[in-house]
């Protein structure tokens, strides 16, 4: 039986392989995993409004320079999202940053209203902590159409 599945696997196997670096996939433990792992949380995170998880993704140096207060918080607790659409991503810096235009379509539960949030994410690779974190804050909300 096992020697039948190698017989007829061992022709797909470069297949597979072709498919994997065509497709983009990454290797687990890569730098390129991390920022797939992290943008999957993040976005999990953000779709759900779980805007205290999503702090978990700021960069330090981030949050020293727009320190998130609890009124933020609360603002964001305001808005539900309906939908997170990634508009444009583009790697920098030898792709140790990433660029992402998102688009992030709330409900504001006080006004029963739902409108447009563009969220420009400057995401950068640090190497000490091997982790991706989002340099620009969580969205404003308070902007949109």
């Amino acid at each position: 039986m096992n020697r039948v599945l190698n017989k007829l696997l061992r022709p797909l196997a470069p297949l597979l392989v072709i498919a994997c670096l065509l497709g983009g996939c990454a290797v687990p433990g890569s730098k390129q995993a991390a920022l797939d792992d992290a943008l999957r949380q993040y976005e999990a995170m953000v779709r759900w409004s779980e805007w205290d998880g999503a702090l978990m993704f700021l960069a330090p140096e981030s949050l020293e320079e727009h320190p998130v207060t609890e009124l933020d918080i609360e603002r964001l607790r305001q808005f539900r999202v309906t939908n997170y659409t990634i508009r444009s991503s583009a790697p920098y810096d030898e792709d140790n940053g990433l660029r992402q235009v998102v688009e992030i379509r709330v409900f504001n539960k006080n006004q029963a209203t739902e409108r447009s949030v563009i969220d420009n994410q400057d995401w950068k690779y640090n190497d000490e902590a091997n982790v991706w974190l989002l340099h620009t804050g969580l969205p404003d909300v308070t902007q949109g159409r």
